[in-house]
């Protein structure tokens, strides 16, 4: 008995039921720079550096075909830069952490992973340094 033909979905009819069903779908910025009043040192007090800051989102979402079905990219930049112009942060995990519940205000967004880099924290002797969390929605 012959094997039946795979289904040839290169050929499938426009209409025809989707094969898949997407459950998540990730939005990310990487490489975001922000300059923030950061760091729990005296010398750090009253100046500006650099942060590198990496955002990744699960956003429940499918089938994106306008803006509006999916989370905007842009809002994370927008994030970043209202908490850093809110002040003097002591910790990057605080400043982790507030970008990550600044991802929750859109409720398809069910786990936000904020990694944030200090490039001058340890120069010359380090790239740099900082924190990775995962938030997920309660």
């Amino acid at each position: 008995m012959a094997a039946a033909p795979l289904h040839d979905t290169a050929a499938s009819p426009v209409g025809a039921p989707d094969l898949a069903r997407i459950i998540v779908t990730k939005v990310f910025v990487r490489g975001l720079k922000v300059d923030a009043q950061i760091g729990v040192y005296d010398h750090e007090h009253g100046r500006v550096q650099p942060l590198v800051v990496d955002v990744e989102l699960d956003v429940a979402a499918s089938h994106c075909e306008r803006l509006g079905d999916t989370v905007n990219y842009e809002m994370v930049g927008e994030a970043a830069r209202a908490i850093a112009a809110e002040g003097h942060i002591d910790l990057v995990e605080t400043f982790a952490e507030r970008l990550a519940q600044a991802c929750f205000f859109d409720p398809r967004v069910t786990r936000a992973r904020v990694r944030v880099e200090k490039p001058l924290a340890l120069a010359p002797h380090a790239a740099a340094a900082g924190v990775e969390i995962t938030a997920v929605r309660g």
